[in-house]
């Protein structure tokens, strides 16, 4: 059973991740969490939940203002053909989250390791990250180097890669 937002950040905590969280009113785009700019210090991300035609699931997280080559990053990610957005039952099934929550840190929820999870290497030059804690209603800012140490920690050491331009 996925865990509720409460009891990852409760996890978080007795990891002695150092974080904070702001509620705020769902947020379903990019552009609707721009809104919050000024208010919550740290990068701010998109999630992509990708699949190739082998069902190979991956998670990639870049700065909400980046973009990605979707017709390339298979190569780059280590896909075995194009990706394509994977659908929202297999996203639910396997990160416990529904769109518009979609985050890194749902990586806790793959307890069977099926969804490879890739950081950008631009993000990745940013000391505070932010991200849903499994909710579209709260940002979660977490240190960089805590945020790839839980990740790792769920058995999805993240590859950091120049995914997006």
């Amino acid at each position: 059973m996925p865990l509720t937002p409460e009891q990852l950040l409760r996890r978080l905590d007795e990891a002695g991740y150092a974080t904070r969280t702001v509620n705020h009113p769902p947020l379903f785009t990019v552009e609707d969490s721009r809104a919050l700019r000024g208010e919550i210090a740290g990068r701010h991300t998109k999630n992509l939940f990708l699949k190739d035609k082998k069902d190979n699931y991956f998670l990639v997280t870049v700065g909400e203002d980046r973009s990605v080559d979707l017709k390339q990053l298979h190569k780059l990610i280590g896909g075995a053909s194009r990706l394509s957005f994977g659908k929202p039952d297999m996203l639910m099934a396997y990160l416990g989250i529904a769109p518009g929550a979609v985050t890194a840190l749902a990586v806790v929820n793959d307890t069977e390791g099926r969804v490879k999870a890739v950081l950008d290497e631009e993000l990745m030059a940013h000391d505070e990250i932010n991200a849903h804690p499994l909710t579209n209603e709260a940002t979660t800012t977490i240190r960089r180097d805590d945020l790839i140490d839980f990740m790792t920690a769920t058995g999805h050491e993240p590859a950091v890669l120049p995914v997006s331009s």
